[in-house]
């Protein structure tokens, strides 16, 4: 059996004009947890379909679980789950009868049914919530009854699409830990995520897709290392001294380095590596800008994808309508 759960070479496909995916190859190991990373819109929903066999491609060749996409569609559905975008649970039902529901309708008795949704509801933190109509669940309570109700069987691969898009940080914590006991559980996770920092905390491999291609792929590690440096990260104990900051950095890191923060007080810049970074932080204190505190450290993945592709990673792509229509 091989150890990769999937196996895609060159995978293509279009709406109308505009090409969604444009020769995506990924090997995903088995047991792992995958992140395909990208904006809204770089081709990422149209990939995980196109596995999920609910799009057929239109050039190129992907093999799940050691079945093919096309010619053993139905082997594939039969050991992978999908949870999109949108919650996939009946709002006027209780969680408790939509899980009871779905496992009823994979051939569950009703005895094994109601044992498998209590199961289910627990392992999700959802029994005082089982009786509740899914309408008045939060955001974060849907989530994972969504999530939930993708594991009524355990799948060998489930992929997770946006899973945590519009939830606040405790339910977003929440999902992660989720994704983390399914990947200790043994199933494989491909994880599709407009969110660096959910990826960093979660992938052992990433791929970056950009206009329906990926455009680098490694570990979390090996993205940053790609940068060729790290960041320092100065905050000032007087911001009215940032502007005096800013051109000091400027002319020791170059123009191009240097970012100002969102907090007043606070820059950031691109630096070769730590001992230049002290340097750095010495001149500024010879200077007399006071510093409160400072920080080197790898660059971040935002950073990783503002070098990759001179844009931030919230920047809308170009076939996001096409791509959210399929």
């Amino acid at each position: 059996m091989s150890s990769l759960a999937i196996e895609a070479s060159g995978l293509e496909k279009s709406f109308g004009d505009t090409k969604a995916v444009n020769g995506v190859d990924l090997a995903v190991r088995r047991g792992s947890v995958y992140g395909v990373l990208g904006p809204n819109g770089a081709g990422k929903t149209t990939t995980i379909r196109m596995l999920a066999t609910l799009l057929r491609p239109d050039g190129g060749s992907a093999r799940v679980l050691g079945h093919d996409i096309v010619e053993d569609a139905d082997r594939v559905r039969g050991a992978v789950s999908l949870t999109g975008q949108m919650a996939s649970v009946d709002e006027d039902l209780t969680g408790r009868e939509n899980l009871i529901l779905l496992a009823l309708l994979l051939g569950f008795s009703r005895a094994q049914a109601r044992s498998r949704a209590d199961e289910l509801l627990e392992a999700f933190g959802l029994t005082e919530a089982a009786t509740r109509q899914v309408k008045n669940y939060s955001g974060g309570m849907r989530r994972r009854l969504d999530i939930a109700a993708s594991l009524v069987v355990t799948p060998e691969l489930l992929f997770l699409d946006e899973p945590t898009t519009g939830l606040d940080p405790r339910s977003r914590n929440q999902v992660w830990d989720i994704v983390r006991a399914l990947r200790e559980s043994g199933t494989t996770v491909l994880l599709c995520t407009q969110y660096l920092d959910e990826a960093d905390q979660l992938a052992d491999g990433i791929a970056v897709i950009d206009r329906g291609k990926v455009i680098a792929e490694g570990t979390p590690g090996q993205l940053k290392a790609s940068v060729g440096s790290g960041s320092l990260h100065v905050r000032l104990l007087d911001p009215e001294q940032r502007p005096e900051a800013q051109r000091l950095l400027a002319a020791a890191l170059g123009d191009d380095a240097v970012h100002p923060d969102p907090d007043p007080a606070a820059l950031t810049a691109a630096c070769p590596d730590a001992d230049r970074g002290a340097e750095v932080v010495a001149e500024l204190i010879r200077a007399g800008v006071r510093i409160a505190d400072f920080a080197l450290g790898q660059p971040t993945l935002d950073e990783v994808f503002m070098a990759l592709t001179g844009r931030p990673a919230e920047e809308t792509g170009e076939i996001e309508l096409q791509e959210q229509a399929a």
